[in-house]
């Protein structure tokens, strides 16, 4: 969600908004900490700490304090169980911040660097139930949202922003289509290849662009690494060179095309013949997406697919968070 982005759109109109974030959470609570919502001084919201009891008590509290207009910062923390009746039986602690027009200047700055698409990191001192204004710093990798105790007393440390990861997309078919919508709301910016100039839709999701390209596969050589890979074009030896192409590179972090236990069979084959190593070509992801899911409807499909690429990406940062653990760990023992 683009945080500072709605707060910059409703203190255009209105005198001061909230933001509420979860700053902790410990146990089963319905969301991590770093979530976040803006909430109006009428109680429309944008975002969501997870539903439930928990979020309505947090939009009451929000926007009551928003209809104050007076910069402030509050704390609580909430047993789910005790205080509120949830059964999660989890604990968290909520802060909500009321803005106004005194903090315009930062709320655009930072929604500028929002529309960066950079995630960022912010520090600011809570002095006399009010945060002083948020200064950029080095980037965190470690919490969304953290209160951090000093000589001086509390400093709120945040990261906002979020890593997308990049995915080139091969074929504006009937199931491309259908993925770009499934992945709209979801960590990817996509880039969506096809030859076929009619056959991309005149509208796309906000984290898509259309390449329209005589050779889809020359994108590729513009394609950071790390970035996943999915080939399902109408040409079988289209998706056959694109897989070439992204699995020589050797930097992708996943290659995958659309296809059947026979397909796959077919490019190994084909693949090898090429001068693709078995190695490079045991990479290559065939079929794709959640095969559990027998249904051939295009978003089903897609559907399938969504999930699989969701769990790669998280697997991914998951890893790349505890090598730089290991890597702090070392650098601390040395």
């Amino acid at each position: 969600m683009k945080v500072w982005g709605h707060i910059a759109d409703v203190l255009k109109t209105s005198e001061a908004c909230a933001l509420v974030t979860i700053i902790s959470a410990d146990g089963s609570t319905p969301r991590d900490a770093g979530t976040r919502m803006v909430v109006r001084e009428d109680g429309g919201f944008f975002g969501t700490i997870g539903g439930g009891t928990l979020e309505f008590e947090a939009i009451r509290n929000a926007s009551n304090a928003a209809r104050t207009a007076k910069r402030s910062f509050s704390l609580e923390t909430v047993s789910l169980g005790p205080d509120l009746g949830q059964c999660c039986g989890g604990r968290t602690k909520v802060a909500i911040e009321v803005l106004n027009a005194e903090d315009r200047q930062t709320v655009d700055h930072l929604a500028s660097l929002e529309r960066q698409q950079s995630v960022f990191s912010t520090k600011a001192s809570v002095e006399n139930n009010e945060l002083t204004a948020r200064q950029v710093i080095e980037k965190e990798h470690n919490s969304s949202a953290k209160l951090v105790k000093n000589s001086s007393g509390n400093v709120l440390v945040e990261t906002f922003g979020e890593h997308r990861r990049a995915l080139y997309l091969f074929g504006a078919g009937h199931v491309g289509r259908a993925l770009v919508l499934a992945l709209a709301p979801l960590p990817f910016d996509i880039t969506w290849v096809d030859s076929r100039a009619d056959q991309f839709p005149g509208a796309v999701p906000f984290n898509v662009q259309k390449v329209c390209l005589p050779d889809p596969a020359e994108v590729l050589q513009g394609a950071p690494s790390g970035a996943f890979v999915l080939a399902m074009t109408h040409s079988h030896a289209l998706d056959e060179h694109i897989m070439a192409r992204a699995l020589l590179a050797q930097r992708f972090e996943y290659c995958g095309v659309i296809g059947s236990k026979t397909k796959r069979a077919r490019f190994q084959k084909r693949l090898k013949a090429q001068g693709v190593s078995e190695r490079l070509i045991s990479r290559m992801v065939c079929p794709v997406g959640v095969t559990a899911i027998k249904s051939k409807h295009p978003a089903a499909i897609a559907a399938g697919i969504a999930v699989d690429l969701l769990e790669r990406d998280e697997a991914s940062h998951q890893q790349a968070a505890a090598g730089e653990g290991l890597a702090q760990k070392r650098t601390h023992g040395q």
